[in-house]
Parts: structure tokens; C-alpha cells; sequence
């Protein structure tokens, strides 16, 4: 069995992901806005015979190593020594895509051309000749639409067929062809490269002659050990800056462009016919200056209004599910710890979360709408103004963003930054979006307290939350984290209609994360509680217990009349719930929560809440799964965390007091780890302290102002 590795390159936004996720089946993140893919991702494909290895890498414009992106696709190709580099081209932006394509091919390496999003090229007007472009280059070139899944077998054969051919049948690629002077510099470093005895590497000895005049530091870097060498590449970039009045690299870049665009306008014709630009027309309304930033907002509030109404209906019926699941257990199980821990810890720590499982979907749902059409750049742009008000740019906005997914993976998605401040600063503003995992809590608190305005309530959550970012953001650049305010150009992809497997691949892929949550940290964590609340069994009752339930029974056997029945029912019920209050405040998990009261009181918050918050910190999830332990739930109920939560004292004001909290107070350890990697221990110890200083004062002035104001 042969095995090949095809390495997949192109501009972001150029549907390179999406090709990899056609190759491999796998079920990796696409969207239709650029910096998706910030590291190369890797799967397996079988075509025929062979056995391939298909690397995605980072999008990038160029193979200049500004970015990190960049440096990465960069390495890949020179170092990881691919068998074939296909390049995935938007064929409705042929002229920008093939500056990529051209610094690959004079590579050496054998290559491909995909021009994909052939479709959109055509409503465009526009024809490509892949026949001509193939002749004028000796380079192989395949149309594909990559959203339909079209012409991925011809690339693949067409990959296969350029990996495997032997040395001897390698063919000679037309590289570009410099201006008479440029190229007279190429020969004389070449010369000297073929004479010296550093030259002896894998890249093509005129590439690395081109990238010493561009000044490449990398690569220079590498000869530096040669001065003769040295020396007339100096005097090569003067003389070329002299004659053209130009940076060398500029002046390099400039004669790209004039190849490329002989082949544009020997291969592509445009036709004459009057089009409407539906993208641009779009655009007119939705990044209006004006309109623009109301339609964002109420966008985000129609996402949330339609997670908690839409949603409700599926939370109903796992709700009513695990009532018969509990009343089964209950019936067959005999009393014993394992059936103690089975229903109180078990059941009530995930039934507690599972039922949130529908707006999860739905809201992962929505913002995969958001990536696939086209808006999420949108987004992005509309927020530029704002964002400049911190010194940073729209761009920072799109991790931001997506940390209403998962903090983590926006983390590391500043990466795609230039400037190393501005990955700092975002990185730290980033927890102040309210992830997934916190959706929870906000739809048990306000489904709870605030069921008419729920949705709105929601929002308002999220949108203090970027509101707070913002502000942070503002007092960290002028203190900590000064630099000048960056430029900001953001590429807006044309809107393009969803694809139906692709939203319910992004919705899939993501709720994984929350399932494995449900069988792995949730199902320790709710053990974990429990044990603690369960435990010590011998305490001091403040009662007898055990007499007054036994009196109320006699009386229940003797009533006569079906009022005093319900009446001595009630207060037996009464009579249980007080107990279990008793034990689980004098457990160890009630000492714990005792000691943290002097913090949360202020706030309005009592023990059993806080105790949930503590637990938090290892995932935002366990907080409504631990309140499902302590606040005793009874799963044979409906809405039986709800009513718990009412009984317990808790109001609308404390309620909101505690989300606010949620929303902002220390981020769950894997996002503290990501800060970690992503900028340092310092900074990840700084945001630890910074998130949960942010969080009491705000849930403080929430509490005590609405306290004065009558509303506690």
C-alpha cells in the first residue's frame, strides 16, 4: 500500500477547510470568515490504493513570516516535505489567490491548483480557462466547489497522479520571470550560492537567491555565516532601491503581480453584462453606520429569544424523562449509599445540566448560521469603532466572539494577531464572553425568576459582558498594556447560502465537547458533591426527626376526611425537605460553604450557591449540576430544581446578583491554562484575580443598589 502527504494551502476564506473536511470526512471547524484555522490540522483519506496523509494548513495571503499563520504554512512546506502542496484558490478572487499559488510553486515543490468556489466565480461573470493556466504554468489545475462536495475525486486523482510521479518525470514549472535587473541580482547570488558551502538545502537555490533580496530575516539569518555573500546582497537591495525608488521586497512583490496578471488576462474573461451585487447591496443595510450596529444587536437577541423558546419545548420532555427514569430507579433500587448516590448525586448532578442539552444545539445552531453566510466578518467590522475605543482592532473581536462558543479555542485563536499586545490584551478581554458552558445557569436563574422576559434577560447578560470587555480593555491599554491604536482592514466574504450537513456539523462537533463534559468532569464533580454533602453521617439534629415523621404517618393512617390528608401530607413533605436542609448544612460541604458567606453575603448569595461557584471553577457546568445535589432535587418532579431554588429564599434580585457573578467571575481552569500558553503564568494569574475583583463589584453594586431601591 503507497502513502502519500498532501499538504493543502490558500488564502483564508478560500474553502480550504471545507475541501479537507470532503478528503478526510472529518469533522473539522469551516467557516465562512477568514483566521478559522489558526495551526494545521491533519486526517487520513483512502483513494484507490494509496493511504494519504492531508494536512490543512493555517490560511495565510503570503509565505512572508509576519504571522504566525504564515510561519507555520511556511515551515510545513519547506520542512515537513510534503509529496504534493495543493493550493486551494477562490476562483472568484483568482488574481489575489494566485500571489499564494506562485511563491508555493517556485518552491520546487510538486503542486496543485484547486480553483474552487468555481459556482460563485460563474454568478460573478467571470470564466477561467484551467486548461490555458495549466499550460502557461506546467502546473495541474481541477475546479472544485467545495460546499457541494464537487470535484473532489478529480483532485484526488489529480494529487496522486503529481505525488507519484518518479524524479525523472518531474516536470519544469514556468517560474516567474523578474525584470531585467532583478533578475541579473538573482544570477549573481545564485552563483554564489552554488560556489559557497551553506547552500546545501533542501529549498530550490534561485528561491532562496529571491528570498535574500526580499530580505527575508529567516533566511538570512541562515546565510549569515557567509559574508562575501552577505555583501552582495546589500549591494544587489541598494541597487535595486536606487533604480526604482522602491523597498527591494516592494519592488519584488510588484513584478509578481504583473505575472500574475498576464495570466489572468490570458485565462479569464469577464463578462460585460450589467450583475447586481447582492453581497455589496446586502452590505448596505447590515454594516450601514447607522443601521448596522441595531440589526448586530438584534440579531443576538433573536438568537437568545429563540434558544430559550424554542428550546423549552425538548427541555420538557428529557425533564419528564428523567422523572420516570428516577421513579423507575427509586421502585427497583432497595435503600442503600449506591441508590443515595445513584438518585441525589448522580441523577440530580447530570439531569441537572442534560436537560439544557436543546439550547446548547440551537445556540451552537445559530452562531454556525452566523459563520456560514458570511455575517460573523460582519460582526467583526461593525465592531472596529468600538473596539478602537481599547486600542485594538475588529479583528481582535472574532475570538471574542467565538468565546460565546468556548473560551479555549477563542483563546488560542489570537493568534492570528500580529502585534503580541494586542493577542494579550484579547486574550484577557476574551472570559468576559459569556462561553456556552455558563448558558446553564442563565436559563435555570431566569427561566426561573424571570420566565416572561427570560430571552431578553439573556442578552442583556451577554451583552454586559461585552460591555465589561470593553471597558477593561480601555483601562488595561492605558495602564498595563499601552501600544498604539493598530489599522484594521477585514475582509468581507461574499454571502453565500448555508449548507445544511455544514451547520449540523458545526452544531454536532461542538455539543461533543458539552456530552463528554456529562460522562467525564460532571459525573466526577456531582460524586464529588454528593460524597461531601452526604457525609458525615453521624450529626447533631436540632430535631428529632425520625419521632415527628413517625407521629405525622400514624396521623396520615387515621385521617379521615381528604383535606386532612393533604394537610398532614404537606407537612410531612415538609418535614423531609427540613431534614435534608439540616444535613446537608452541617455535611462537609455545608462547613465549606459556611466559611465562604462572609464574601457571597454582600452579594446576596447564600452557601449552597456559593459552594456551586467554587465548584465552577472547574467547569461553569458543574455549578447548575452542584445545585441540582445541594439544593436536594427530586427528579420524580418536574421543574424540580426550579421549585427548589424558590423554596430556598433565593429572589429575582439575588438570582440576577449570582448570574452577574457567573457571568463574570474567574473563567474555568482550562481557559486559565489556554491564557497560560497563550501569553504567560503572569498574565493568567492577573486575569484569575481581575475576573473575580470584576465580578463582586458589579454583582455587589447589583445586589445593594436594587436592595435600597425595593426590589430585593
Amino acid at each position: 500500500m503507497k502513502s502519500f502527504t498532501i499538504a493543502l494551502a490558500g488564502n483564508p476564506n478560500s474553502g480550504k477547510t471545507t475541501i479537507f473536511n470532503n478528503l478526510t470526512g472529518a469533522n473539522q471547524k469551516v467557516g465562512n470568515w477568514p483566521g478559522v484555522t489558526v495551526e494545521k490540522k491533519e486526517g487520513k483519506a483512502r483513494h484507490k490504493e494509496y493511504d494519504i496523509n492531508i494536512v490543512d494548513l493555517p490560511g495565510t495571503y503570503s509565505l512572508t513570516p509576519f504571522s504566525a499563520e504564515e510561519i507555520a504554512a511556511r515551515d510545513f512546506i519547506l520542512t515537513g516535505k510534503p509529496d504534493v502542496v495543493v493550493i486551494i484558490i477562490d476562483a472568484s478572487n483568482l488574481e489575489r489567490s494566485l500571489y499564494l499559488a506562485m511563491q508555493v510553486a517556485e518552491l520546487g515543490r510538486p503542486v496543485v491548483f484547486a480553483l474552487n468556489m468555481a459556482d460563485v466565480a460563474r454568478a460573478k461573470g467571470i470564466t477561467i480557462d484551467a486548461e490555458q493556466i495549466s499550460a502557461l504554468l506546467n502546473i495541474p489545475v481541477v475546479f472544485t466547489v467545495g460546499n457541494r462536495n464537487q470535484g473532489t475525486e478529480a483532485l484526488l486523482d489529480t494529487a496522486v497522479n503529481e505525488a507519484g510521479q518518479a524524479p525523472e518525470e518531474k516536470k519544469t514549472r514556468r517560474g516567474i520571470k523578474y525584470s531585467h535587473e532583478i533578475e541579473k541580482c538573482i544570477e549573481s547570488v545564485v552563483s554564489l550560492l552554488e560556489s559557497g558551502k551553506i547552500h546545501q538545502r533542501t529549498t530550490p537555490i534561485r528561491w532562496n537567491a529571491v528570498k535574500l533580496l526580499e530580505g527575508d530575516k529567516i533566511i538570512t539569518r541562515e546565510f549569515e555565516n557567509d559574508p562575501d555573500l552577505i555583501q552582495v546582497v546589500e549591494k544587489c537591495r541598494d541597487r535595486i532601491e536606487d533604480l526604482f525608488q522602491e523597498d527591494p521586497e516592494m519592488v519584488l512583490t510588484d513584478d509578481r503581480y504583473g505575472f500574475i496578471a498576464g495570466i489572468v488576462k490570458e485565462a479569464v474573461s469577464i463578462s460585460n453584462k450589467k450583475r447586481v451585487d447582492i453581497s455589496r447591496d446586502i452590505d448596505l443595510v447590515l454594516t450601514n453606520r447607522i443601521l448596522g450596529f441595531p440589526i448586530f444587536l438584534f440579531f443576538i437577541w433573536a438568537m437568545f429569544q429563540l434558544t430559550f423558546s424554542l428550546g423549552a419545548y425538548p427541555m420538557e420532555w428529557i425533564d419528564s424523562g428523567l422523572s420516570i427514569l428516577t421513579g423507575f430507579l427509586d421502585t427497583a433500587l432497595s435503600p442503600s449509599y449506591f441508590k443515595d448516590l445513584l438518585l441525589d448525586g448522580i441523577v440530580a448532578g447530570i439531569g441537572s445540566v442534560i436537560i439544557f442539552l436543546p439550547n446548547i444545539l440551537i445556540l451552537f445552531f445559530c452562531i454556525a448560521l452566523f459563520e456560514d453566510t458570511g455575517y460573523m466578518a460582519r460582526a467583526a467590522f461593525l465592531m472596529d469603532r468600538i473596539m478602537h475605543m481599547v486600542g485594538l482592532h475588529g479583528k481582535s473581536f472574532i475570538p471574542m466572539l467565538m468565546g460565546f462558543g468556548c473560551n479555549v479555542p477563542a483563546i488560542m485563536a489570537t493568534r492570528t494577531l500580529e502585534n503580541r499586545k494586542d493577542r494579550i490584551l484579547t486574550a484577557l478581554l476574551t472570559p468576559f464572553m459569556s462561553c456556552s458552558a455558563r448558558l446553564p445557569v442563565y436559563l435555570i436563574l431566569a427561566g426561573t425568576f424571570f420566565p416572561k422576559n427570560a430571552g431578553t434577560v439573556i442578552f442583556l447578560l451577554y451583552f454586559t459582558g461585552i460591555t465589561v470587555a470593553v471597558l477593561s480593555g480601555k483601562l488595561l491599554r492605558s495602564t498595563a498594556l499601552k501600544g498604539e491604536d493598530a489599522p484594521f482592514v477585514m475582509e468581507l466574504p461574499p454571502y453565500r447560502a448555508p449548507m445544511m450537513k455544514s451547520l449540523l456539523i458545526h452544531m454536532w462537533d461542538r455539543s461533543k465537547i458539552f456530552l463528554k463534559k456529562m460522562g467525564g468532569i460532571i459525573l466526577v464533580g456531582s460524586i464529588i458533591i454528593w460524597t461531601l454533602s452526604y457525609f458525615p453521617r453521624d450529626i447533631d439534629w436540632s430535631k428529632d426527626y425520625a419521632a415527628q415523621t413517625r407521629n405525622l404517618k400514624i396521623e396520615l393512617a387515621q385521617a379521615d376526611t381528604a383535606s386532612e390528608t393533604g394537610a398532614i401530607s404537606a407537612k410531612l413533605q415538609e418535614l423531609t425537605k427540613e431534614k435534608k436542609k439540616e444535613r446537608v448544612a452541617k455535611s462537609y460541604i455545608g462547613m465549606i460553604g459556611k466559611s465562604t458567606e462572609p464574601f457571597f453575603e454582600p452579594l446576596g448569595i447564600e452557601w449552597r450557591s456559593s459552594v456551586a461557584l467554587i465548584t465552577g471553577l472547574v467547569a461553569k457546568e458543574i455549578v447548575v449540576s452542584t445545585m441540582g445535589v445541594l439544593y436536594g432535587v427530586d427528579n420524580q418532579n418536574p421543574n424540580a430544581l426550579e421549585s427548589a431554588l424558590k423554596s430556598s429564599g433565593m429572589n429575582p434580585l439575588s438570582a440576577l446578583s449570582l448570574m452577574v457573578f457567573v457571568l463574570l467571575y474567574i473563567p474555568c481552569t482550562a481557559t486559565i491554562i489556554a491564557i497560560w500558553k497563550e501569553t504567560s503564568g503572569r498574565w493568567a494569574f492577573f486575569n484569575l484575580i481581575y475576573t473575580t475583583a470584576v465580578a463582586w463589584g458589579l454583582s455587589f453594586l447589583v445586589y445593594q443598589s436594587g436592595s435600597l431601591l425595593g426590589f430585593g
